[in-house]
C-alpha cells in the first residue's frame, strides 16, 4: 500500500475532523487530503497571536479557500500565561496546551470532535514537546500513522497541485528567541519585521534570531555572497537598526531548524 492510500484510509476512520490549519506545507496537504477523503465534513481552524507572522495567517485564509474548506481563527493568548512567556525549555508544550484547546473549542461549536495537527515524521527527530500536549489532549496526527516524512509531504503536494508543494518551512515567531529570554510581543513583532526584511530581498525561509540587542541572521549558505554585496549588506544593516537591533549578525553555519535546540540536546 502506498503512503497515499494508507493516509486517506486513515483520514477514512473520522466521521468528521477539525485541521489546526497553519497553511503550511505540512498542513496544506493534511487540509486537502481530509476534504478529498470527508467532503463537506472537514473545517480548518488557524490560530492567531503574535507568535504567527501576520503573512501566514493570510496564506491560511488564502489557502483554505483554494481548497474549499469552511475556515474560522480563534485568537489564543500565549503572552498572557507567565510560564509561556518566561519562555523555558517546554515552552512548545505550555504554548500547543493553550493552542489546541483554543482550537478545539472552535472546532466543538460545529459539532467536531476530532482535532488533528499535522505532525510528520521529521517531527520525531527533533526535540518537540509540543507534540506531547498533543497526545495529552487527543489531538491525531493522521500524517505521522500513515508515515510520512517532510519529503513525502512535499511529493504529494506537488502531485496533487498544491502551491505549496516548495513552500519554506516555517515555526512560531517564539522559535527565533533562545530559551530563557522573555517572550514578548516586541520581540517577536522585531522578529516578523525584520524576516520581511529578508523575504523581500528574496532570502526564502531565512530566520532572524532575537538575542536582545543582537539580530543574527540565518540564511543558507548559497545565499551568502548575496547578502554580502556592499548595497545589500547596508540595505539590511539599516532596516534591521530601525526596527530596533543594535546590532547585526550573520551565522556561518547558515539556517538549519531547530538551531535553538541545540542547548537541550547536546
Amino acid at each position: 500500500m502506498n503512503k497515499k492510500q494508507r493516509l486517506y484510509d486513515e483520514l477514512r476512520r473520522y466521521t468528521s475532523i477539525a485541521i489546526a490549519f497553519s497553511g503550511g506545507v505540512d498542513s496544506t496537504l493534511l487540509l486537502a487530503a481530509a476534504r478529498q477523503c470527508l467532503g463537506e465534513k472537514v473545517i480548518a481552524v488557524t490560530a492567531v497571536s503574535p507568535l504567527q507572522p501576520r503573512a501566514e495567517i493570510d496564506d491560511a485564509v488564502r489557502l483554505s479557500g483554494i481548497i474549499g474548506t469552511p475556515h474560522y481563527t480563534v485568537s489564543t493568548g500565549e503572552l498572557d500565561n507567565p510560564d509561556f512567556s518566561r519562555n523555558p525549555e517546554n515552552r512548545c508544550y505550555i504554548c500547543k496546551k493553550i493552542l489546541f484547546a483554543d482550537i478545539r473549542a472552535v472546532s466543538e461549536t460545529h459539532g467536531i470532535s476530532t482535532l488533528a495537527h499535522a505532525a510528520n515524521l521529521d517531527d520525531l527527530s527533533d526535540y518537540r514537546p509540543g507534540m506531547q500536549a498533543a497526545e495529552e489532549l487527543g489531538v491525531v496526527s493522521p500524517l505521522i500513522e500513515a508515515q510520512f516524512t517532510k519529503a513525502d509531504i512535499r511529493k504529494l503536494s506537488k502531485q496533487m497541485g498544491l502551491p505549496t508543494w516548495n513552500k519554506p518551512s516555517a515555526a512560531c515567531l517564539a522559535s527565533r528567541i533562545p530559551y530563557g529570554r522573555p517572550i514578548t510581543a516586541d520581540a517577536l513583532a522585531m522578529v516578523e519585521a525584520a524576516e520581511r526584511v529578508l523575504a523581500a530581498l528574496g532570502f526564502s525561509g531565512g530566520r532572524v534570531r532575537h538575542f536582545g540587542e543582537i539580530a543574527k541572521i540565518e540564511i543558507r549558505p548559497a545565499d551568502f555572497s548575496r547578502l554580502l554585496t556592499p548595497d545589500r549588506r547596508l540595505r539590511v544593516i539599516g532596516e534591521l537598526r530601525k526596527i530596533g537591533f543594535l546590532y547585526v549578525t550573520m551565522d556561518l553555519e547558515g539556517y538549519q531548524t531547530g538551531r535553538l535546540n541545540r542547548s537541550i540536546l547536546s
